[in-house]
């Protein structure tokens, strides 16, 4: 039996924007300092912190996974501009391609970066009335990055069902502990997917050599991590490099304009 949508609505009773601004050079470093040491999910939250000082760490951490990928574009764009550069392998041939894209591309129009409570979604598929929410932060922190697919979706699932009536009686999805049917299983994770559509993004490729089509995930996470990772290594080069000529401190370096270093730097000759 098909997935049946009997009612899907969204509170917004906590409902308030967020504001974000560009982080200075060393509130960016003490993030990336943070981040070495952290796992997929806190980097998410440390990169979104720095740029949104003001907000409550339990609002950011609460925020759908959408919502929160939302926030980290608008991030990305204020740190290192709207176009975004990546490559990806044909798997089929093999061959490599450049992609080259703005932040406006993959932004949802539907998505906005705002506290706001959970979306609540009501689902009748195969003889279950089903009420859950979208995941966040949160879940993805408790379930742990050393679970495998099958079990972390479980998992997930436990956490976001909010009630359940089977086709024999009540259950309080609270206490499930038996997997749901597949048919079950698939039609939540679809329709959590299509409520928050920014926290699954897929680009569609075509390979110029062999005309394969597929389907890329795009991870904001990752990608603006290893962006700031490539960032702080070169800045800490030339500070190295420009506190070794000329004596300054760090702060000192710090407190340049990116205009002025670059010229420091061509002085030196490196």
């Amino acid at each position: 039996m098909s997935a049946e949508q009997i009612d899907s609505s969204s509170d917004l009773r906590r409902s308030r924007p967020l504001r974000l601004r560009t982080p200075s050079a060393a509130e960016l470093l003490d993030a990336w300092e943070r981040g070495l040491h952290e796992t997929a999910t806190e980097r998410a939250l440390t990169m979104l912190a720095v740029a949104c000082p003001d907000a409550r760490p339990a609002d950011l951490a609460e925020l759908s996974i959408g919502r929160r990928d939302a926030g980290l574009l608008g991030v990305r764009e204020r740190i290192f501009g709207p176009q975004l550069m990546s490559l990806s392998a044909c798997p089929k041939c093999s061959e490599r391609l450049e992609l080259a894209f703005a932040v406006s591309e993959v932004r949802s129009p539907d998505v906005s970066f705002e506290v706001e409570s959970a979306m609540t979604i009501r689902m009748d598929v195969a003889g279950y009335e089903i009420i859950f929410r979208t995941p966040n932060s949160l879940d993805l922190l408790a379930v742990g990055e050393s679970q495998d697919v099958a079990t972390g979706r479980q998992l997930i699932l436990d956490r976001c069902l909010l009630d359940l009536q089977h086709p024999t009686g009540d259950m309080d999805g609270e206490t499930i502990v038996s997997p749901l049917p597949a048919e079950v299983m698939d039609a939540i994770a679809e329709r959590m997917s299509q409520a928050d559509p920014q926290a699954d993004v897929q680009l569609a490729l075509c390979c110029p050599r062999c005309a394969h089509q597929w389907h890329a995930t795009f991870d904001i996470v990752s990608f603006l991590w290893n962006e700031i990772d490539a960032w702080a290594n070169r800045f800490l080069r030339e500070v190295h490099i420009l506190a070794s000529t000329y004596k300054w401190s760090e702060a000192d370096i710090f407190n340049l304009s990116p205009w002025r270093r670059q010229v420091y730097l061509e002085m030196i000759g490196r």
